[in-house]
């Protein structure tokens, strides 16, 4: 069960961290006095279940000490991209250095090495085979990778929804330019409070010339989760492939991969995982490998091995290795505790704010529907200009949405986001809509 071992990677690596001292490659930040205070107060609650810490103010404020983020600005918009705990930082700074010592040599031979223990680690985090999953630099390369690689011909059918990425929109709509597909679009509410009406309409949408569907997990303008796993079941029973857009569900919600039931999932790690700028991975069903061409030509295009996906050219391999600092962050606090945070920062000013006058809560609060995201309206205000106030006039940084039915501002906290900061957010929209 993911809990079961989350739980234990998360011990070994709290008696792991407990004794580091630091290595040349490895970042400094655990055997700082800071780093070994850090790891004994997360110790100290680990028995705590994620329901009971989710509001234990002193846990997540040692949380935020791993942390470099502003004092001066509340960054709401962590959906956007996450801050790095410093422990990846350093591991980013540590292994730039090393290749900058002999680059050809340490690239190649040093730190490209240690890319297939990494794409296990990362593998037993998404809960798929490490031969499924290529290490790229975002969802939209993974996810364009299928788009543009599957053999699709004139005529064939692709699901999807308006409210689904722009940039994979594009692709898609490119991809119909080019070769004649026929996109198909599954319309949505915002907000949807019942996942069996999503399943319903991206099902009835399916015709004998359907091939595809493509869901996002959890929508990038509202915080809406998409119910993926049950309908890729029931879509995979009826012959067509499920591409799911996991950007702002991995590491955010906990699931495993491979019961998503899912043909294609690609995500980016510098949101929810906080892993550096850039860094993201592509999984491909093993027996979907040699079907699928690659973004940039291999070798063997139509060969079954994962690491096709990979020719992207000289990339910094150094930003690549810093996903395992990130890895073992998570895994010492663990999925389910994040989660629950996560999910008890968005019902804060959720409940606080959905009766007030004037504003709109555009986020369904149903169990399973909705993660630690959310959208807020102001009716009279237009939402780039309450972006603009809350920035300038109140230092919080927001996301601004006008995008078909989805207007307002997406707030996103993260981990690291403390209690009060919420509650002052909270207090100035109830000012900005008394106006």
């Amino acid at each position: 069960m993911p809990g079961t071992r989350n739980q234990m990677d998360r011990r070994n690596f709290l008696a792991k961290a407990a004794g580091f001292t630091g290595t040349a490659v490895l970042s400094s930040f655990w055997g700082t006095a800071q780093g070994v205070q850090f790891s004994a107060e997360l110790a100290s609650k680990e028995n705590r279940n994620p329901t009971q810490l989710a509001t234990d103010e002193t846990y997540w404020e040692a949380i935020r000490k791993a942390f470099t983020v502003s004092e001066e600005i509340v960054n709401l918009n962590n959906g956007g991209a996450s801050p790095q705990p410093k422990v990846v930082q350093d591991a980013v700074i540590n292994y730039y250095r090393l290749a900058n010592e002999l680059p050809s040599y340490n690239l190649w031979r040093k730190i490209d090495g240690l890319r297939e223990p990494l794409r296990t680690r990362l593998a037993a985090l998404a809960g798929c085979k490490p031969t499924e999953l290529a290490i790229n630099r975002n969802a939209t390369e993974g996810l364009e990778t299928v788009i543009f690689g599957l053999p699709l011909k004139a005529g064939d059918e692709v699901v999807l929804c308006r409210y689904d990425y722009p940039s994979m929109i594009h692709a898609w709509d490119q991809r119909a330019h080019r070769d004649g597909i026929k996109l198909k679009w599954v319309e949505l509410d915002v907000p949807m409070h019942s996942g069996k009406s999503i399943i319903d309409r991206y099902i009835s949408a399916i015709t004998p010339q359907t091939k595809l569907i493509h869901l996002t997990h959890i929508m990038n303008w509202t915080g809406q989760v998409i119910p993926v796993g049950k309908i890729g079941k029931l879509a995979r029973k009826m012959g067509v492939e499920v591409m799911v857009d996991g950007a702002h569900s991995f590491s955010h919600i906990d699931f495993s991969v491979a019961k998503l039931h899912c043909d294609y999932f690609a995500t980016s790690l510098h949101k929810w995982l906080c892993a550096p700028f850039g860094t993201g991975f592509l999984y491909v069903r093993e027996s979907k490998i040699s079907k699928l061409y690659p973004m940039y030509a291999s070798l063997d295009p139509v060969g079954g091995e994962i690491q096709k996906f990979e020719h992207l050219g000289t990339r910094s391999l150094g930003t690549e290795m810093g996903i395992a600092e990130a890895i073992d962050f998570q895994e010492m606090i663990g999925m389910e505790r994040k989660a629950a945070r996560l999910n008890y920062l968005r019902m804060v000013w959720m409940d606080a704010l959905k009766d007030t006058p004037g504003i709109r809560i555009l986020t369904s609060n149903k169990p399973n529907m909705s993660a630690g995201m959310g959208l807020l309206d102001i009716e009279k205000l237009d939402p780039a200009e309450l972006h603009n106030t809350l920035f300038n006039k109140h230092q919080f940084l927001v996301s601004p949405v006008n995008y078909h039915q989805a207007r307002g501002i997406r707030v996103s906290p993260h981990i690291y986001t403390r209690i009060n900061e919420m509650q002052r957010f909270i207090e100035t929209i109830q000012k900005i809509a008394a106006r």
